[in-house]
């Protein structure tokens, strides 16, 4: 495969498919307090889920160095890679993209790079990633890889529920959700991403109740790449129950959501995220 997918570690993809995708992964940093980790290389999704409630402070993220992107993008040259997509999170959220194209110039001399801002975060990016490495395996170019990241970037949805809005509000993250502040305490929130920030998706009372809207929200439309993510959510299995009339259980890609998310999302999130078809 001559054509070589970038992205960063808030894509939740699991590593099984960043395996078999060949997809390269540069991790952006966690801080709790003075101990700096790696996101998924020195802090597991696993590991952070059980740190966080019990942090006394809410732990900050960085995005990772132009030079950890360059290292990255060398590597794969190195590795008779002829071209690379780099997806990255969304420009609203975070630098990371902006690391990325100083690393792409760094190397403009050396391999082509074309970094392609997902608007998007969590599976919603990780899912842009698996639609780039199926048009690269089929043997499209790099324009038309990137062309086609931008395409389902259009039609990307990604919608979930919290169990509460104090992570949001404590990460300075909360956006257009402001508005839910105010019942934040009898309401269990739906949040959405769009235009590349975190808004307010409605209002529920119920966890059950967020659940069936999440589901109702893909019977709307015709969906492709159906894919749900969570942070240590206790029912995961229910939302896969309610999703399984509109799309094969074996077809849904299942993310666990890491700390670039999680530390503004808060335990037990749980979300979907899909094209529109």
């Amino acid at each position: 495969m001559a054509i070589r997918i970038v992205t960063d570690s808030s894509c939740d993809l699991p590593e099984e498919l960043l395996a078999r995708h060949r997809i390269g992964l540069v991790p952006l940093s966690i801080r709790f307090g003075d101990e700096e980790l790696l996101d998924r290389v020195e802090l597991p999704a696993e590991d952070f889920w059980d740190r966080l409630p019990r942090a006394d402070v809410l732990p900050e993220t960085s995005a990772p160095s132009a030079g950890a992107f360059e290292k990255t993008f060398r590597h794969l040259a190195d590795d008779d890679a002829t071209g690379i997509v780099c997806v990255s999170l969304s420009s609203k959220l975070s630098a990371t993209m902006q690391a990325a194209q100083v690393a792409a110039s760094a190397l403009e001399s050396t391999i082509p790079v074309r970094v392609v801002d997902s608007m998007s975060i969590s599976m919603g990016l990780g899912n842009l990633c698996l639609v780039a490495a199926h048009s690269a395996a089929q043997g499209a170019d790099l324009e038309a890889v990137a062309d086609t990241v931008i395409d389902h970037r259009e039609r990307t949805r990604l919608i979930g529920t919290l169990d509460t809005l104090e992570y949001l509000k404590k990460g300075g993250r909360i956006g257009g959700a402001r508005a839910l502040l105010g019942s934040m305490l009898s309401i269990k929130p739906i949040v959405e991403v769009r235009d590349g920030g975190v808004e307010e998706g409605g209002k529920v009372r119920t966890r059950r109740k967020a659940l069936a809207h999440l589901a109702e929200r893909v019977r709307a439309q015709p969906v492709q790449n159906l894919a749900v993510m969570h942070g240590g959510a206790p029912d995961l299995d229910e939302l896969l129950d309610l999703l399984a009339p509109l799309a094969n259980r074996d077809d849904i890609v299942t993310g666990v959501i890491g700390p670039v998310m999680g530390t503004h999302t808060g335990p037990r999130t749980i979300g979907v995220t899909f094209h529109v078809g």
